[in-house]
């Protein structure tokens, strides 16, 4: 702890950090947040197939008490994730720097995964759950908040798709290596592994270098300095057409979001029917705001965000798709130690077929960038019904039924895929609408992890419903009940989808093609 915090005493600024320009790299943030984002999802997963032999052997639970208590420690996590992000959104876009954010979260980080490695009765695991929900929200929230600032509008897709990768290779590996290092090596094993990746990320988090505080002493490439003040001049947009703005940026800038705004004439300019509008790529900068628009109250930030049709949209398909994965945390691994007789390996194994599909989000990222993210939500969803309700008839024994239950899950996790990165893509080119559409209205570092951590109490609540659903339905109507009800979801989840994600489906908007040329107003 002091060591931490001796590293922000003031010193000689005159001279650079040490290996300033690779420090400072966008190749070392990124790798840092990725790392970051692996950590935390990795210390979620590797003890989902540990908690059920855990509670009989160290705290004593009874057999039939088991379920109910995964479920509730499965959930806890999820209850702390919705409570923090907002407040960790707001704090961060306030904040004069994203490391030292980063830096809490890692201890909250590092005392949960001692509580959960020491502490043998359910109030100690459920604190230990609190603080890595806790952590969570900050890593999310900040860390993605940080890529924006580093790399700007214009790549902030592709930089969400590697964080994808991590949160995937986590995924895969999480459940799996927890499973089989307390099968062959015992529960201390399992938090060995859980400490060296704190350490790393320890390090990580204190070497990195932001690009704003980077520029005190070294001077940028052209690219990346405009890519860096996007960010922190949001005002002052240069704007080079492309795919996704051709259904987002500019759809959202002249659409419903700025009808009724004050700054209604400054989002016009992205307007190509207007008569009075520039091209976007030779956009003039929109004038200052006045002083009463430079900065908003906390409450005021997030009514206007959730002012958007668009966005609740978006929230509630990430709510949808964060129960579509996370119910089968409390089920899978007792039901198939039930059906099937197998140990904590294979209730850490079953997960493979769910989640290799997810290594695909950079592909489905490339199609939404191309198409927008409604078709690839929407498809995701109807896809993911019938496999659903087709895993209901997985109900008793047999190599043939593991073959079933492998297959089905596989689709569904290639379903469940294509919502992802396109919700978190919508999410990123919305709230660069509304900092055109209302300059300044968010203040000097605008609201990125504001908007992140909506995003995050989304899928946080998700990751609170979706382990009580999947565990206490299969525990009080069956296996069966609890996959049609997760069909009928997922129907919620398209419907919703094909209506509000990327504007309301009724209304026109103005395609851009790769040149730059205006293409006719299509339904969007």
């Amino acid at each position: 702890m002091i060591f931490i915090f001796s590293f922000f005493k003031n010193r000689d600024i005159s001279s650079p950090p040490l290996l300033l320009k690779y420090r400072s790299s966008y190749a070392f943030i990124l790798a840092t947040i990725c790392i970051a984002v692996f950590t935390d999802i990795f210390l979620y997963g590797v003890i989902v197939p540990v908690i059920p032999f855990a509670l009989r052997s160290r705290v004593g639970l009874l057999e039939q008490d088991v379920q109910h208590w995964v479920s509730v420690l499965l959930a806890v996590y999820g209850a702390a994730l919705v409570g923090a992000s907002p407040i960790c959104g707001f704090l961060a876009d306030r904040t004069p720097n994203r490391r030292l954010p980063l830096l809490v979260g890692l201890l909250a980080l590092g005392g949960s995964t001692l509580l959960l490695c020491l502490g043998a009765t359910i109030p100690l695991l459920l604190v230990g759950r609190v603080l890595q929900g806790v952590s969570a929200a900050i890593v999310w929230t900040v860390g993605l908040a940080l890529l924006a600032d580093t790399v700007g509008h214009e790549r902030i897709g592709q930089a969400i798709g590697y964080v994808s990768i991590a949160m995937s290779v986590a995924i895969l590996i999480g459940p799996l290596l927890g499973g089989v290092v307390y099968d062959r090596a015992g529960y201390y094993a399992v938090y060995y592994m859980a400490f060296a990746l704190i350490i790393l990320d320890i390090l990580l988090r204190m070497v990195l270098v932001e690009k704003k505080v980077a520029r005190q002493w070294i001077t940028e490439e052209p690219e990346a300095l405009v890519a860096a003040e996007e960010k922190t001049e949001p005002l002052s947009p240069v704007i080079a057409p492309s795919p996704v703005l051709e259904t987002t940026v500019v759809r959202e800038a002249i659409g419903d979001e700025t009808s009724n705004s004050p700054n209604s004439a400054a989002a016009s300019r992205l307007d190509p029917i207007s008569p009075t509008a520039v091209a976007p790529s030779t956009a003039l900068p929109p004038p200052p705001p006045p002083p009463s628009q430079r900065s908003t109250k906390p409450h005021k930030a997030i009514l206007l965000l959730l002012s958007s049709r668009r966005l609740l949209a978006a929230l509630f398909c990430t709510l949808t798709q964060a129960i579509l994965l996370t119910a089968w945390d409390a089920a899978l691994p007792l039901y198939v130690n039930r059906l099937f007789g197998w140990s904590s390996i294979g209730g850490g194994l079953i997960f493979l077929p769910l989640v290799i599909p997810s290594f695909l989000a950079p592909l489905i990222g490339y199609w939404s960038d191309k198409k927008g993210p409604r078709w690839p939500t929407v498809l995701g969803f109807l896809l993911a019904v019938p496999f659903l309700v087709l895993l209901r008839f997985v109900d008793h024994g047999g190599i043939r039924q593991i073959v079933l239950l492998c297959a089905l899950l596989a689709l569904l996790g290639f379903a469940v895929t294509n919502a992802m990165t396109p919700l978190l893509a919508e999410i990123t080119y919305l709230v660069y609408a509304k900092e055109l559409s209302h300059p300044g209205a968010f203040g000097g570092r605008g609201a990125y992890a504001t908007a992140y951590g909506l995003f995050t109490t989304a899928y946080a609540g998700g990751m609170l419903v979706g382990p009580l659903w999947g565990g206490l339905v299969t525990q009080s109507a069956g296996w069966g009940t609890m996959c049609w009800s997760l069909a009928v979801l997922s129907v919620a989840g398209a419907g919703v989808a094909v209506l509000f994600i990327g504007g309301w489906i009724g209304k026109k908007g103005t395609r851009w093609d790769s040149e730059g040329n205006r293409n006719s107003a299509v339904a969007g």
